[in-house]
């Protein structure tokens, strides 16, 4: 298969490189953000770049299409949501290319995103229909209390280039359950992918101005106009901690309702007694997805002394057999990285990790050539106070380090701002779901390296966030209680 063959058809990037999509409308807008292909440094496609009176005309669509939306009965939203989702479904071997010609992931990657972002559409169809009140009296038996959720009106919608699709249906599908309409505006490294989604959401049947999309190089002055604006009522916003305080404190200007998906840096916590390969399994899946760019990858693993030296030489094997290339390439299992600047960043954690005495077994240096490439990395004997044990390593690199007691390995699990996620392995359940509640984190996977899924709670504690995504919870993110006291 030609490259050109590959990319026939919706992978096209040229497709989806018309133009901002506002108001159900597709326009050319100013200026041009070239789109990377990170397995060469080429560009692919072009694609406007939005000003701030850009992003005021897609709040004015959003809002004059805010009262019809919210009045759209549920079932009706529900079936749009429904159709979106089969779209998608139809569509999944070409958004795959895609999402891996401008992100880079592999090719099985990619697919795993398509079929994991489409069922948020499922999921959000079966929950527009189900949200529910609440009716009671009160103790004193004076009057009732009726409470009912309302969407919560205009939202802005903020995501990263690691899961371009994902991150996009995440907030989408819940926001249009809600009876919201919204703006997204998606990372500029992976823009294409967001326009593809918004051309099947016209597809599916989503009115003019429900969904609007704008890209920007400018991303904090035309953030900032729309949260300034009254009509805006909520921010979504999934990507670094230091992004998410500086978004916090502007839209406390006009105390806009916020949801924050931040950083993390997840502990992957490994006892004697657990099943040496099933723990290995689920260090590949917990370190590997998406090439170790993702924010609830293990990046700490911390095995205890008894099976530590089989752990690190299974991993090592494991790391080393894996085949680097272009994330479209079948046979590719570990893509490049997004940009040069995140490859010097791994760089820099792994050689100061190295200076203060770490081993590198596999990996461990940057690779020459077109393409932001770094290898598959393990290292042992790194110091538990090294810089990728409190940053966010957003690469193909396993640092383990050794410990000996339960409580050790909780003390070093928790020495982090960070609260996402955490992986525990061991054969004695107990234990396992003990340390895990002791874990300062949002999610715990137990002996399982896989978390994410649209039927439960995504979110975490500390510098990783606010609120929840996914799960019964994530159209109650969309909506505002209501109480009616009601004498009758």
């Amino acid at each position: 298969m030609t490259f050109h063959t590959a990319f026939a058809g919706y992978a096209d990037p040229s497709l989806h490189s018309a133009g901002l999509f506002i108001g159900g409308k597709w326009e050319a807008g100013t200026g041009g953000i070239p789109v990377l292909d990170p397995s060469t440094g080429n560009t692919i496609g072009e694609v406007p770049d939005a000003g701030i009176d850009d992003a005021l005309r897609a709040v004015d669509a959003a809002e004059a299409a805010a009262e019809s939306w919210r009045n759209t009965p549920p079932r009706e939203r529900s079936e749009i949501l429904r159709r979106w989702f089969t779209l998608m479904t139809e569509r999944a071997e070409e958004l795959a290319l895609l999402i891996s010609l401008e992100n880079g992931k592999a090719l099985a990657d990619a697919r795993g995103e398509v079929a994991y972002a489409a069922e948020f559409f499922r999921w959000y169809a079966e929950e527009a229909a189900r949200v529910s009140g609440e009716f009671r009296h009160t103790p004193s038996g004076v009057h009732n209390i009726l409470v009912d959720h309302e969407p919560i009106g205009v939202s802005v919608l903020i995501t990263p280039w690691n899961f371009p699709a994902a991150m996009a249906t995440r907030k989408i599908g819940p926001a249009l359950a809600a009876g919201c309409t919204v703006i997204l505006k998606p990372a500029s490294e992976t823009p294409l992918t967001a326009y593809a989604m918004a051309r099947l959401g016209e597809e599916a049947g989503v009115p003019p101005g429900v969904v609007n999309v704008l890209t920007t190089t400018n991303p904090g002055p035309v953030t900032a106009a729309m949260l300034a604006d009254p009509r805006v009522r909520k921010l979504s916003f999934t990507g670094s901690t230091g992004v998410g305080r500086i978004l916090l404190a502007e839209a406390a200007k006009s105390v806009v309702n916020c949801s924050m998906e931040l950083g993390g840096n997840a502990p992957f916590v490994v006892f004697d007694d657990a099943e040496l390969d099933a723990a290995l399994d689920g260090a590949m899946v917990a370190k590997m997805r998406n090439g170790g760019e993702a924010c609830t990858a293990a990046n700490r693993f911390y095995v205890q002394s008894g099976i530590h030296d089989a752990f690190v030489e299974g991993l090592t094997k494991r790391m080393a057999a894996l085949k680097l290339g272009a994330g479209y390439d079948p046979e590719t299992q570990c893509g490049p990285m997004i940009t040069t600047k995140a490859v010097e960043k791994i760089d820099r954690l792994v050689a100061e990790a190295k200076s203060r005495g770490a081993r590198a077994t596999t990996g461990g240096e940057p690779m020459a050539g077109n393409g932001y490439y770094y290898p598959p990395t393990v290292l042992e004997n790194v110091p538990t106070d090294a810089a990728l044990a409190q940053e966010e390593i957003f690469g193909p690199v396993a640092a383990v380090y050794c410990f000996e007691t339960e409580d050790e390995a909780i003390r070093y699990a928790n020495e982090t701002e960070y609260g996402l996620a955490a992986y525990v392995y061991s054969r004695d359940i107990m234990r396992a779901m003990r340390v895990g509640r002791r874990i300062d984190t949002g999610m715990v996977g137990i002996n399982r390296g896989l978390m994410s899924d649209p039927a439960a709670p995504f979110g975490g504690t500390k510098q990783s966030g606010l609120g929840r995504e996914g799960g019964v919870t994530g159209i109650l993110e969309f909506m505002e209680p209501k109480y009616f006291a009601v004498e009758f």
